[in-house]
């Protein structure tokens, strides 16, 4: 009689079951991201579509995103949203981006998403990070482009943490031996880091005194990515040509 083989079984039981550590889910076709051209939190989507080469339809959302169609399909009204199909959708930048990189054919997203477990542990380590720690003090600083009240006392408060705090650990840490965020080559992890540094424009002198090192990091990021260099500009012209309160103001 022919013996038990539990290993053959199991394998034969994944393959029923269609699973398979190597595969990758289909794309939805009609995919629609949803975004605000000049926004930081959008920049780092739009750039793995247009990377990745995904045929995915980016749409202008600025003035939609509080109307019945929008709130339908994200009831938390903010951009980017990734919309998937008439029923389904995602939100949050880091979110999305994973997403996209995990669907991307052929194991194109690796690049930006490391499949290596090391490696994706320490994109997420710097996502996290930099929705927990750094970004929480751009909007001081850099939101009075958007019409948002901003408070200079406020900003030089949130800026000295970025000095004493969020610098050191990007450059010190994150950047001690290598080009990008823990990386020879770019990640979705330094796409959410370095477009909102950007914001810090909005303060000449603020930006005068960031460190060469974050400086440069800023730059050798988007370079990497120059099919989204009209939207860094759009960014970096709204910070570099702000005349609100506390522009010129001492860091």
């Amino acid at each position: 009689p022919t013996s038990f083989n539990p290993r053959r079984v199991r394998s034969q039981s994944s393959v029923n079951m269609g699973i398979c550590s190597s595969s990758k889910p289909a794309i939805p076709s009609g995919m629609k991201l949803h975004i605000l051209p000049p926004s930081a939190n959008s920049h780092g989507c739009i750039a793995v579509v247009q990377d990745l080469g995904m045929d995915i339809e980016i749409v202008n959302a600025y003035g939609k995103t509080r109307t019945d169609e929008f709130l339908k399909m994200n009831p938390c009204h903010i951009c980017p949203t990734l919309e998937i199909d008439s029923n389904t959708a995602i939100w949050e930048s880091g979110a999305i981006m994973r997403y996209l990189c995990n669907i991307a054919p052929n194991g194109a997203g690796d690049k930006l998403y490391p499949n290596d477990p090391l490696k994706r542990a320490r994109v997420d380590l710097v996502l996290d990070w930099r929705q927990t720690s750094l970004y929480p003090c751009f909007p001081a600083i850099g939101y009075g482009i958007f019409g948002v009240p901003v408070n200079t006392d406020e900003a030089k408060e949130k800026f000295n943490v970025l000095q004493d705090e969020h610098f050191n650990t990007l450059m010190d840490v994150f950047l001690k031996d290598t080009k990008f965020v823990y990386s020879d080559t770019p990640t979705i992890a330094d796409l959410a880091v370095a477009p909102c540094l950007t914001f810090i424009k909005a303060r000449r002198k603020f930006w005068d005194a960031v460190p060469d090192k974050v400086k440069e990091y800023h730059k050798n990021v988007l370079e990497a990515f120059p099919a989204t260099k009209e939207n860094f500009n759009a960014l970096d012209g709204m910070c570099t040509g702000w005349d609100g309160e506390g522009c010129d103001a001492e860091p």
